[in-house]
C-alpha cells in the first residue's frame, strides 16, 4: 500500500498535467480567436492619375470598342498642288478587303495620298503581297511609309535584344523597298535611367550603323527615328535633330510627331510659335531638305505630367492642329502627314480639308 507522501506526490503530477494541457488548449483558442479576429491591412490607395488631353467640354473616356463605319466625305480637289499629303497609319476602317494593297486603293479613292504599314508585332508581310503594294502603289500614287516593330530598344542591357532590335529595323525597311516605299519609322529604344549622354552616343552609332547596311545592300529607304512621346523614352525633338545633322551625310531623317511632343511636355509645344521653333531647329541643324521631304505623325492625344497616355480622336482633343498647319505653310514644308488618330481616315480628312483651306486651296 502506498504512503500518504507518495499518493499526494502522483496526484501533485498528475494536476500538474491536467492544468499544463489546459494552458495549452487555451493558448489554441485564444490564437485562433486572434486569427478570425484580426482585420485585414489596410489597402494604399494609388493617387488618382491626372489624365489631359481632351478639349473642354469633351468626356474624358479613353476612346474604346467606338465602330467608325458612318458616311465619309471626300474632300474636294486642291485649287493649287498640295505641298503635304495626308493619309493614316494602319489599314483604314472603310478598307474592303482589310489588306495592305486594298488600303492603298482605298485610301487613293478617298483622295488621301499616305498609308503608313503598321508592323506592331513584327515585320510578316509575304513577298507576293509587297508585289501587290507596290503595284497598287504604281497605279495610284500613294506614298507608302512603314512603321517598324514596338519591341525595338536599340539601347537594351541584353546584348541579344538589341541584336534583335537592328533586325527589326533593317526587317522594316527592306519590306517597305519591295513596296515601292521610303521612310522607315520607329521608337529608337529607352533611357533606363542610364546618363542621356550615354545613351545618345549608342544610339548614334547603332542608327549610323544600320544606314550603312542598307546602303552597302542597296537598300535606298530612309531611316526615320520618331520623336517619343514619354521622358523615360529616347527621342525628343533636340536629339533627334542633333542626330539628324551628326549624320547628314547618311541616309537618315526624323518622324517628328507633333502629338507626342506635346504630350511629352504634359501640354506645351501647341502654339504657333512653338511649331515654328521646332520646324526652324530642324532646318538650322538638318538643312532646309529636311523640310522639303517631312515624315510627321499627328492625332489627338492624351497625357499625363509623364507623357503620353493614348491617341485620341482629333477634335476630341486639345490638339492646336490649325496652328500647326499655318506654321508648316509659312515654312514653305512638304512632305507627309500620318494620322494615327483611332479614327484614322475620318480625321486624316479633317486634317486635309484644315490644310488645304489654310493654304488657299
Amino acid at each position: 500500500m502506498p504512503t500518504k507522501k507518495k499518493a499526494a506526490k502522483a496526484l501533485s503530477k498528475k494536476t500538474t498535467k491536467k492544468a499544463v494541457a489546459k494552458k495549452v488548449v487555451a493558448e489554441k483558442n485564444t490564437s485562433k480567436k486572434t486569427v478570425a479576429t484580426k482585420k485585414p491591412a489596410a489597402e494604399k490607395k494609388k493617387a488618382p492619375v491626372n489624365v489631359m488631353g481632351w478639349k473642354p467640354g469633351v468626356p474624358k473616356e479613353k476612346p474604346k470598342g467606338r465602330i467608325y463605319d458612318g458616311p465619309i466625305r471626300v474632300n474636294a480637289k486642291p485649287k493649287k498642288s498640295d505641298l503635304i499629303f495626308f493619309g493614316v497609319g494602319g489599314v483604314p476602317h472603310s478598307t474592303n478587303p482589310k489588306s495592305h494593297p486594298g488600303a492603298v486603293r482605298r485610301l487613293h479613292e478617298l483622295g488621301l495620298g499616305v498609308y503608313e504599314m503598321e508592323f506592331v508585332h513584327g515585320v510578316r508581310i509575304r513577298p507576293e503581297t509587297c508585289d501587290e503594294v507596290m503595284a497598287a502603289q504604281k497605279e495610284t500614287g500613294v506614298r507608302v511609309t512603314a512603321h517598324g516593330p514596338y519591341y525595338i530598344n536599340l539601347y537594351s542591357m541584353e546584348e541579344e535584344k538589341v541584336e534583335a532590335s537592328r533586325k527589326r529595323v533593317l526587317d522594316t525597311a527592306r519590306a517597305l523597298e519591295a513596296c515601292g516605299g521610303d521612310g522607315t519609322c520607329f521608337h529608337p529604344g529607352f533611357y533606363q535611367k542610364r546618363d542621356p549622354a550615354e545613351v545618345y552616343a549608342f544610339m548614334e552609332k547603332q542608327i549610323g550603323e544600320l544606314a550603312d547596311i542598307l546602303e552597302k545592300d542597296g537598300c535606298p529607304v530612309r531611316l526615320d527615328p520618331e520623336t517619343t512621346g514619354k521622358e523615360s523614352q529616347f527621342g525628343s525633338l533636340a536629339e533627334l535633330c542633333d542626330m539628324g545633322e551628326t549624320l547628314k551625310e547618311k541616309n537618315t531623317g526624323i518622324t517628328i510627331d507633333f502629338a507626342h511632343i506635346h504630350a511629352r511636355t504634359a501640354g506645351a509645344n501647341n502654339t504657333y510659335d512653338e511649331f515654328a521653333g521646332q520646324l526652324e531647329l530642324m532646318k538650322n541643324k538638318m538643312g532646309e531638305e529636311a523640310l522639303a521631304s517631312m515624315h510627321i505623325h499627328l492625332s489627338g492625344i492624351a497625357y499625363t505630367e509623364k507623357g503620353e497616355a493614348h491617341h485620341l480622336e482629333l477634335d476630341d482633343s486639345d490638339m492646336n492642329y490649325e496652328d500647326l498647319f499655318r506654321a508648316l505653310i509659312d515654312f514653305g514644308a512638304s512632305g507627309r502627314v500620318v494620322c494615327e488618330s483611332p479614327a484614322l481616315e475620318y480625321d486624316a480628312l479633317i486634317m486635309q480639308k484644315a490644310y488645304r483651306r489654310l493654304n488657299g486651296s
